[in-house]
This record gives structure tokens, C-alpha cells and sequence, in this order.
């Protein structure tokens, strides 16, 4: 039963549930009573075969509130705030680099999204480059210190999001120093790789702290410049948007609950059933990005855009999609034949042909207000939320069911192209990783080759799980029964109770292997 259909002494009583909650934090209870406020309300109206699909939970709202009156994410200029100073918060440029990241602390307390934090802080390294300028690591790194912990500690949540890259720079470098001494879950961090502009020797580095921390994530700079333009930014867990705007909403569509719905041999699959599900989650999209733009009306008094900060046409939409192995291997066995998804050709053929079907669906199918890319939403492999039960993330192999390391790669490797707004795979490595870093980086390298566009690695040794995108430390689900100062660790622990995110299938790395068209880059 939806929210907003709950009689009043219901929802009393969920909100009694919240402010009684000996583990919630202050800040945690008010974020979750004003979710109980927003949901009082009705939804923005929709075909019942809509609403039934929404209830039934085949199409998804990720549970982003009834009444929308923010964007899901968006990617403020901050580059262009600290060129010009800010009217709204009173502050002039900064000079100097001291000023620099104390204007945008205070730039980051006045950015709403989703998650009620900022998930986009800026392209770091570049923002800041003008106040860095001849400076060395060693310099960089006690100024950013105190800077880079008051993170952590001010914007508690895991889905906060820096980048770096693609070149090597001293900022860069010092926040990978920093990462590796402070082991904090929150920025989370993505590097940016170049196939020329980022020497071998910096994603030495970043893998390094990888081992420490399980940041960075790695981009296929490249792909997502053809898809978005150079000014794009990662945020949130692996979520591609253009900087100076984002994603009004995400809606994902359930694609092993479709195949449970399908009656028939699997070619029917392509002529109906898919389609309409389809539909119905991009009608949800275009009703909740009414109700934002020209109800709530978000885009004509949000500060951020009044100076420029942010654009209604850099905007667009996140259609998901998740429970694809379980999909395909439905419709493989209705059809009588074996195979699982990631393991048999035809099963992985099958998956292809899913989404490219819905991609290409996807790319007709105008939605309002999304002329950041073209009128049309961008796709998403949905990485999964803590309610997912027997249902897999986004395009991924089921964990502990993973193959081999190239042989799982080279599996997904083909739908990262469709996922313009994020795509990602986890690998789980062993100890022999830390013996053999360059052949890690070799696996970046020829996993971008191979054509994906985002990979994670997780080291199965160290103190941090990476849930989905983002990261949660063991040592605080231990304790979570007293609680937890980031609010993302709830989320996590959910997730490692259903989805069991620590028994992904553990990999080994030796120096001589490498995935076909990997390529050593000299560091100058």
C-alpha cells in the first residue's frame, strides 16, 4: 500500500516509529519525517495501468517521495560560483586556496538532492586548480586535510561524490594520499581515465588506494566525453550527468519482474510485454518531471539557478533498469533452453537483445524538460536499493555466482555502451592483488578497451564493502544496532543482509595476465 493511501493514525504511527528510534540521529529523524510528509501527498496523476505497475513494483520511483519539489541529483557549477563569488550567500570570490574550500563548504550546506546532502562536490582537481597553481603534494596535502575530514564529518552520507582526472595532478595525488590516511566513507571518489592522458603511474596510485579504501571508481573518460560532452561529472554511487545540471528523476523498470509477467515464447517478449512495461515507467517519469518543473516549480526560485549555477536544459532524466540475469535466465528457461546469464553465449546473446530493445526504445520516447540530452532520458543500470530481494543490480552477474575475471568482464562488457548516465561492475579481489598492482591497472586498462565504461574493485581484506556504489565500513555495521552517523550505513546493511554484497565470487591477479588490448602507458 502506498504512503499517501495510509489513513492518518497510520502514518502517526510511522512517524512515532522515527521519533522513538533510540539509533537515529537527530538529523536522521527529521530527514525521515519530512520523507513521511512528502508521501502524506497524493502522486501526480497517471493511467491506472501505471499506478498498478508502480504498486506492484515492476516500475520503481526509488521511493523518491510522492511529490517531487527537488531534482534527484544535480551538479552545480562550482567552478563558475568561485570565479564570481555568490549573492545568495554573501560571499565574494575567494583568493586563495584557504577561502576556496570554505567557500564551497558553504556552498555544499545550501545543495539539495535526493538524499538531502550534496552527491556532486565538483571536479575537484580542476575546480581548484587556480589555487594550487606551483604547488607540490606535500604543500596540498595539510591544507586539504583539515578540509577533506570536515567532509566526512559535515555531509555524513556515502553517496557524496568527488572526481578526479583525467590528467595527473598534484591535487589529485594529494587527495589520494589523504584517502589512503584518513579511510573515510565519505567522499566517495572517482578517477577519470584517458587512455593518453593518464599515466600508468597515477592509476598506480588510485589502485593503491583502492586497496586501502575501496576508492576510487574508474571511468572510461572517452565513452562518457562522446556521450555527455567534456563538462560531466560522476556522482552519487556511478551516475554520469552533465555539470550545471542532472537528473530531474529515476524511475527504473524491474526487467525480471516483466519476464515473470510474459506468457508465451520469448520472441513475444520483444512485441509486448517489454514495450509496455517500458511505457509505463517513462509515463511515470514524465508526470513526476511535470510536477517538479511547472508545479513545484523548482527551476524558477532555486538560488543556484538564479546565479547561473545551474541550467534547465543541462537537465534530463534517469530511466534504470536492474534484474536483468534474472530475465534472461526466465525467458531461457521458458524457452527450454540452458544457460545462465554471464556463464552461456546464448544467454548473454539474450541479454544484449533486452537492452538494446529498451535503449532503443528509450531514445524515441521524448520526455519534458530533458533537453540536456535531446528530450530524451538517459539510461541507467540501476545499481540496487536495500529492499531489492532475489533480484540482481543493473546489468551485473548474481553475486557468489560470478565467472572468472576475463570471462566476466567480457560478459558485461557489451551493454556499458547503451548506459550514457552510468553502468557499473564490481570486482572482488583477493590478497594477491596487493602483490600485483601494474596487472590490476592492466585490468583497468583492457577492461575499457573491452569497451566498459565504469569499474569498481574491492579488496575482500580491508574494512570497506562496496554496497552497490557506495561504500559502508564492516566496523560500523557491527555496530549498527547503536546506530550510525553516516545514514547510508542503514542502507548498507540492508543490502548486505539481502543481497550478501561481501560474498561476491573472489578473484586472483597474477602479473602476466592481461585482457586483450590492454596496453602499458609510459608515464610522461
Amino acid at each position: 500500500m502506498a504512503i499517501a493511501e495510509l489513513p492518518r493514525p497510520e502514518l502517526r504511527d510511522l512517524a512515532r516509529g522515527v521519533i522513538d528510534d533510540p539509533t537515529l540521529s537527530y538529523r536522521q529523524r527529521v530527514q525521515r519525517l519530512a520523507g513521511l510528509a512528502e508521501n502524506a501527498l497524493e502522486m501526480p496523476d497517471v493511467s491506472a495501468a501505471c499506478r498498478q505497475a508502480l504498486e506492484e513494483r515492476v516500475v520503481c520511483d526509488m521511493f523518491e517521495g510522492n511529490a517531487p519539489y527537488r531534482p534527484r541529483y544535480l551538479l552545480p557549477d562550482y567552478a563558475r560560483a568561485l570565479q564570481r563569488g555568490s549573492a545568495y550567500l554573501e560571499l565574494p570570490p575567494p583568493a586563495d586556496l584557504h577561502e576556496a574550500l570554505w567557500f564551497l563548504a558553504s556552498m555544499y550546506a545550501q545543495v539539495p538532492s535526493i538524499t538531502g546532502y550534496p552527491v556532486y562536490l565538483g571536479d575537484l582537481d580542476t575546480v581548484l586548480a587556480p589555487y594550487v597553481e606551483g604547488w607540490s603534494v606535500d604543500e596540498i596535502v595539510p591544507v586539504l586535510r583539515p578540509f577533506w575530514r570536515a567532509l566526512d564529518r559535515m555531509l555524513p552520507d556515502a553517496f557524496v561524490h568527488t572526481n578526479l582526472g583525467p590528467s595527473d595532478t598534484p591535487f589529485a595525488r594529494a587527495v589520494l594520499r589523504l584517502e589512503r590516511e584518513l579511510l573515510q566513507v565519505v567522499p566517495n571518489l572517482t578517477l577519470k581515465v584517458h587512455p593518453d592522458l593518464t599515466p600508468d603511474d597515477l592509476l598506480l596510485d588510485a589502485v593503491h588506494t583502492v586497496f586501502a579504501c575501496a576508492k576510487p571508481h574508474f571511468v572510461n573518460d572517452p565513452m562518457m566525453v562522446g556521450d555527455l560532452g567534456d563538462d560531466y561529472g560522476v556522482v552519487s554511487c556511478y551516475n554520469s550527468l552533465k555539470i550545471g545540471g542532472g537528473s530531474h528523476t529515476m524511475v527504473r523498470l524491474d526487467l525480471s519482474a516483466v519476464a515473470r509477467r510474459h506468457r508465451g515464447p520469448s520472441e513475444r517478449f520483444f512485441d509486448d510485454t517489454l514495450p509496455r512495461y517500458v511505457e509505463l515507467t517513462a509515463e511515470l517519469m514524465e508526470a513526476r518531471i511535470r510536477h517538479l518543473v511547472e508545479r513545484a516549480r523548482f527551476f524558477e526560485h532555486d538560488w543556484l539557478v538564479r546565479e547561473g549555477l545551474l541550467s534547465l536544459d543541462r537537465f534530463s532524466a534517469m530511466f534504470g533498469l536492474y534484474g536483468l540475469a534474472e530475465a534472461v535466465d526466465a525467458l531461457m528457461a521458458r524457452d527450454g533452453h540452458p544457460g545462465r546469464y554471464g556463464h552461456d553465449e546464448a544467454a548473454n546473446a539474450l541479454s544484449y537483445r533486452i537492452t538494446r530493445a529498451v535503449a532503443a526504445q528509450v531514445a524515441q520516447r521524448p520526455l519534458p524538460h530533458c533537453e540536456g540530452f535531446g528530450g530524451r532520458a538517459l539510461l541507467h543500470a540501476q545499481s540496487g536499493i536495500d529492499s531489492d530481494v532475489g533480484v540482481t543490480a543493473g546489468t551485473r552477474i548474481p553475486i557468489g555466482s560470478e565467472p572468472g575475471l576475463y570471462q566476466h568482464l567480457r560478459a558485461v562488457a557489451p551493454h556499458h555502451t547503451l548506459f550514457a548516465s552510468g553502468v557499473s561492475d564490481i570486482v572482488h579481489f583477493d590478497e594477491t592483488a596487493t602483490r600485483n598492482p601494474e596487472a590490476v591497472v592492466d585490468v583497468i586498462r583492457g577492461a575499457f578497451a573491452e569497451g566498459m565504461r565504469d569499474v569498481t574493485f574491492n579488496l575482500d581484506s580491508n574494512d570497506f564493502i562496496r554496497i552497490t556504489g557506495y561504500l559502508v565500513r564492516k566496523s560500523d555495521l557491527a555496530r549498527i544496532d547503536e546506530g550510525a552517523r553516516h545514514g547510508s550505513t542503514f542502507l548498507g546493511a540492508g543490502s548486505e543482509a539481502e543481497a550478501h554484497c561481501t560474498q561476491r565470487a573472489t578473484k586472483r591477479v597474477v602479473a602476466h595476465e592481461r585482457l586483450a588490448g590492454a596496453e602499458r602507458r609510459s608515464d610522461a
